[in-house]
């Protein structure tokens, strides 16, 4: 009888611990905000593909009308349970910079993707000063040329060039700014950036509003297909592989709901390796993103950049880029605690943050790599060797200008820069952030198929 008693035991603990692996999401039908651009295709294939059915949940992917300010507005408020966001956006809305409300960077649902357009009256401007638009990157010198002569001759009149991103706190944001001030362009003051809807930029580029753009697609590719201009550079040729968009929740909703995470997360992760596993699963992803529930572009236009190719220049061939958008492999999907204090610094660097934060401590209460981990073992998704890396060192994670990004140096990177509008010494940043954190390279791997990949040979 004692031996059946621990027997029974036993079956009994097994049997609680299934339960616990196969619990169901506390909360199945949900509600998840994107925006019209080519990087919402993580979520959409994960409805379309029925990777949430899966995993049990029952989801309503809605597409947002009022920018990042409506998707924002409407996690905060409850509306949507996740969203498509910018990947700075839930450390700004944690820290009071845009928003007021703790949140959740999940997982990175791509690499790359966005780019810089330029109307066709400012490149023939650049030309004249250097432009060379077949070189590849496209530096910024000529545009500093053209902003150095525009100064002298219009002196106290001068009047700044405009152009167009998404959001104060997006990648987009800092990638222009990066590009600029490489080469010495102060855009606070030698340019005026406006805020406009991913959708909007087209239309705002033909009605003259701006001198051009940095914007996710297809909105590069509408505007060179349409012959108003040309996109110059992407934010590839700016930081090779530099995280875009993640999966955001408030703290309150993910930890409430963590089984729903879970799920979330895992039919994510199933649909990024989905849209990786092959050119033809691009194809079929563009048709479905053309739809006018989703992106509504011309299926042409989104495959010029989803597809591995990129049409830089109007009236020119598209040219190979396989690694325009990448989704999964690379750890794509992973939300490397060092991306997000790499946004930290730009926020420091550009005057967002106007007092000392321990800028470690804060990334670590927004990125999860931990909720990760769980729902990638569970959906055979490769974890990296550590959630901190050093950016600018190896072959695919360059920056234009040849800058590192270590952790270790975060506050020396911020302030190594001519161009820089800090509210934050140097000295009481240093004094905030005394820590020291273990790095490891991972390895450039694709293990998950050739989309997304620079080279063939290095599908594992």
């Amino acid at each position: 009888m004692k031996g059946l008693n621990v027997l029974g035991k036993s079956l009994l603990l097994l049997s609680a611990a299934a339960s616990i692996a196969l619990a169901a999401p506390e909360k199945k039908n949900i509600k998840i905000g994107f925006i019209a651009l080519t990087d919402c295709a993580p979520i959409v294939i994960a409805k379309e593909k029925g990777f949430f059915d899966k995993h049990g949940l029952n989801v309503t992917v809605v597409k947002e009308g009022g920018g990042w300010a409506g998707i924002q507005q409407k996690v905060i408020s409850g509306e949507y349970d996740y969203s498509h966001a910018l990947a700075g956006m839930p450390l700004a809305s944690t820290l009071g910079i845009s928003g007021n409300t703790p949140m959740y960077a999940l997982l990175s649902l791509d690499y790359n993707g966005n780019a810089i357009t330029f109307g066709n009256d400012v490149i023939e401007k650049m030309e004249k000063y250097g432009l060379d638009s077949v070189k590849r990157p496209v530096s910024s010198e000529s545009l500093k040329k053209l902003i150095d002569a525009k100064h002298a001759a219009e002196g106290s009149n001068y009047k700044p060039l405009e152009f167009g991103m998404v959001f104060p706190v997006s990648t987009h944001n800092y990638e222009i700014r990066y590009w600029m001030a490489s080469t010495g362009i102060d855009p606070d003051a030698d340019t005026t950036l406006k805020v406009f809807p991913p959708p909007q930029m087209v239309a705002n580029l033909k009605a003259g509003n701006i001198d051009g753009y940095c914007v996710g697609e297809p909105w590069n590719e509408r505007a060179v297909m349409e012959n108003l201009g040309s996109s110059l550079v992407t934010n590839y040729d700016i930081w090779n592989n530099n995280p875009e968009k993640v999966l955001m929740s408030t703290k309150i909703f993910a930890d409430k709901n963590p089984e729903t995470t879970q799920a979330v997360m895992m039919a994510i992760i199933e649909a990024q390796k989905w849209l990786d596993a092959s050119w033809e699963h691009r194809k079929e992803a563009s048709n479905i993103l053309s739809q006018k529930s989703y992106v509504y572009a011309p299926k042409d236009v989104i495959d010029n950049s989803m597809t591995g190719t990129f049409q830089y220049l109007k009236g020119k061939p598209t040219e190979p880029n396989p690694m325009f958008n990448v989704f999964a492999n690379y750890y794509a999907s992973y939300p490397f605690y060092s991306h997000g204090l790499w946004f930290l610094t730009q926020m420091v660097r550009w005057g967002q943050i106007d007092k000392p934060i321990d800028m470690k401590k804060t990334v670590e209460s927004v990125y999860r790599p931990d909720l990760f981990a769980t729902a990638a073992k569970k959906v055979g998704y490769t974890l990296p060797p550590s959630a901190w890396k050093i950016d600018g060192k190896d072959q695919f994670n360059k920056f234009i200008d040849g800058k590192v990004f270590d952790p270790n140096k975060a506050v020396d990177y911020i302030f190594d820069n001519k161009v820089n509008h800090s509210k934050v010494s140097k000295a009481a940043l240093a004094k905030a952030n005394k820590w020291k954190v273990k790095t490891a390279q991972p390895a450039y791997v694709c293990p998950y198929g050739p989309a997304g990949c620079a080279n063939p040979k290095y599908v594992k």
